[in-house]
């Protein structure tokens, strides 16, 4: 997969699982992720370069980017805008 333009394509971190206190979470508690990995970068859009890069761990959004999956793994395909932090 390569995003085109000003797009990043992101792997999210699995959801929690159990609280800090040890409390197991059922499905339906989890949850969504907002940090995950740069997996793919696009070059960029109107000659401004990219921030980010790939492999950088990011934190995005709670409702950021567009859900994909592909060959049985979830991505989420983001404007770098959309990015809040690089970690």
């Amino acid at each position: 997969m390569k995003p085109i333009n000003d797009r990043v394509i992101v792997k999210p971190a699995k959801a929690e699982t159990k609280t800090a206190g040890g409390i197991i979470l059922p499905d339906t508690a989890k949850e969504k992720p907002q940090k995950g990995k740069v997996i793919a970068v696009g070059p960029g859009k109107d000659g401004i370069s990219m921030t980010v890069k790939k492999g950088n761990t990011v934190l995005y959004g709670k409702y950021a980017g567009q859900e994909l999956n592909h060959e049985g793994e979830d991505y989420l395909i983001m404007r770098e805008d959309d990015i809040l932090v690089i970690l």
